[in-house]
């Protein structure tokens, strides 16, 4: 026999039953509260301070946390070695099982498993054209079509393939779209996929007679079974392990075509290639099987339950607060779909924001993160329960009731009067965190108003702002499709000159200074000819 035979013989071994795990003894069992203060040491230890997650499944923050179930499988898995391959064939085998769908693929995150299929699509498994991915040159599937609804930062994934996006905006220019070159059809979950012109069951019609996949972004989603994208059409459909599965943070589960995730995962490490660098390990593997089985036994009612009564909790101590009110939203949809609770108030009455509030919140201790905004006269923080642990929720409720109940002056509205002028042309030098960028600021000023443009590398963008005395703060957005960078100024000017930093979200901060351009006047008549030159 073969060793090819051999390995896809592996694949058709039972793995029945859910995962055995060596079971501690009671002895060895600590509290959950003794585990969180160790949990909290070790990053205390280096100057991390943790954070009570109200804000959700958001990776910046850690995403979710694991179950013991996952934890369990991940430390077992950690002790011993397996050939990858054979372990992506029987938990491949595994997940079809638990999931109805044909085959899974455990990834190194959600995107990662985007990128793995578009390679699939692009070179159907033939390891000749996978070597030399990103260059596609004499491919014949090189494009994605996405409709535009679906743009988004994560449709990165696919052009790191080096694929060419087509973005179309209704179903007859996704039909005309549609060539020998179409590689895949690419679809971000949520209400417009679900229904209307150009929803999934409409757009796998016009691709499954022409034999293009179509794959189904679902990152933030419940896992449903049967899957609900598969029915309706979908080749594959990619989830976060580290969202609502409450699995492996670094892991994705991808579901789908056999013969897709074959190919997906030969481009997946440890195989070289495009995919190497995205790197899942047997204990992320086998954490997301775990995970999976997780979820099929998990009370969701039960938590649904248990999270409300949080909310319930955090709503009759702040209700007591004047002009408070409290609004508890269930969500319906797939996608984040875990209980919120919406505290409002007249900003006006106690003199302060849900933005200073969540900005407060989410720099000192306990640092809790929560949404905050303003509407329509009224200001708000929203909590949302997910990834709430047991105890969060009185945590959250004195500390957000110590704060609205206390009494507060009211701001100024005033401005401070503006001791400079900005008016005119900048040249600005940023500093990266390893480069320097040239680039130009036009301002006009009206009192404490600046409004201008802010040239960049590639773009121009609008730029607005404020002075008060000789410090500044303005704002510009480069906008791409399906994604932005907001750029937030700050800083003083003295003699023409500006220094501050800027403040980018989620890239982080950079340093800048800007000289103001002097023109010398000239004063002289133009001539211009009333004719064609006569002599070049």
């Amino acid at each position: 026999m073969k060793r090819r035979d051999a390995i896809k013989d592996l694949s058709m071994l039972p793995l029945a039953g859910s995962i055995m795990l060596p079971q501690k003894k009671a002895a060895e069992t600590v509290s959950r509260s003794t585990e969180i203060a160790a949990s909290k040491e070790i990053y205390q230890a280096i100057g991390v301070e943790p954070i009570i997650n109200c804000r959700g499944t958001f990776t910046i923050i850690g995403g979710s946390i694991e179950r013991p179930e996952v934890r369990a499988a991940m430390d077992a898995a950690a002790q011993v070695f397996v050939q990858y391959d054979e372990l992506a064939f029987g938990a491949g085998k595994r997940l079809a099982e638990l999931t109805g769908a044909e085959w899974g693929l455990v990834s190194a995150g959600c995107a990662a498993g985007m990128k793995h299929v578009t390679v699939a699509c692009v070179t159907g498994g033939n390891p000749e054209k996978l070597i030399r991915v990103p260059n596609l040159a004499g491919f014949d599937k090189t494009e994605v079509i996405i409709p535009r609804y679906s743009r988004n930062v994560y449709d990165h994934a696919l052009r790191n393939v080096g694929v060419t996006l087509i973005t179309v905006d209704s179903i007859e220019e996704l039909s005309n779209a549609i060539s020998s070159r179409t590689a895949m059809i690419y679809l971000m979950a949520g209400d417009e996929s679900m229904s209307g012109p150009m929803s999934l069951e409409a757009i796998s019609k016009l691709a499954k007679p022409k034999n293009i996949p179509v794959m189904v972004d679902a990152a933030a989603e419940d896992l449903t079974i049967p899957n609900v994208h598969l029915k309706l059409g979908a080749d594959v459909v990619i989830y976060s392990g580290g969202k609502a599965l409450c699995g492996p943070q670094c892991a994705g589960l991808v579901l789908g075509r056999k013969d897709l995730l074959m190919s997906a995962w030969q481009a997946s490490a440890p195989h070289h290639g495009p995919g190497r660098d995205n790197k899942v390990g047997r204990e992320e593997t086998m954490g997301m099987v775990a995970a999976v089985e997780a979820w099929i036994k998990r009370d969701h009612a039960g938590e649904w339950k248990r999270w409300l009564s949080w909310l319930d909790n955090i709503s009759k101590k702040v209700s007591t607060i004047e002009s408070v009110k409290t609004t508890v939203v269930e969500p319906k949809q797939l996608s984040n779909r875990t209980p919120q609770l919406r505290v409002s108030w007249d900003p006006a009455k106690l003199n302060i924001t849900g933005e200073e509030i969540a900005e407060l919140f989410g720099r000192t201790k306990p640092r809790i993160a929560l949404g905050g905004g303003s509407r329509d006269g009224a200001t708000f923080i929203s909590i949302t329960t997910g990834q709430m642990q047991p105890g969060d929720d009185k945590v959250v409720s004195d500390r957000l009731f110590e704060v609205l109940s206390q009494k507060r002056a009211p701001q100024k509205a005033e401005m401070a009067a503006a001791s400079v002028s900005l008016k005119g042309h900048w040249d600005a030098n940023v500093e990266f965190f390893s480069s320097t960028s040239k680039q130009t600021l036009i301002i006009e000023q009206d009192g404490n108003w600046l409004e201008g443009s802010h040239k960049g590398e590639f773009s121009v963008r609008e730029l607005q702002g404020t002075v008060e005395g000789n410090e500044f703060k303005m704002r510009s957005t480069d906008r791409q499709p399906g994604d932005a960078i907001t750029f937030m100024f700050s800083g003083t000017v003295k003699d023409d000159v500006m220094t501050g930093s800027i403040y980018m979200g989620e890239y982080m901060t950079a340093k800048f200074t800007a000289k103001k351009l002097k023109f010398k006047m000239k004063r002289e008549k133009i001539m211009i000819p009333s004719g064609p030159p006569l002599a070049t």
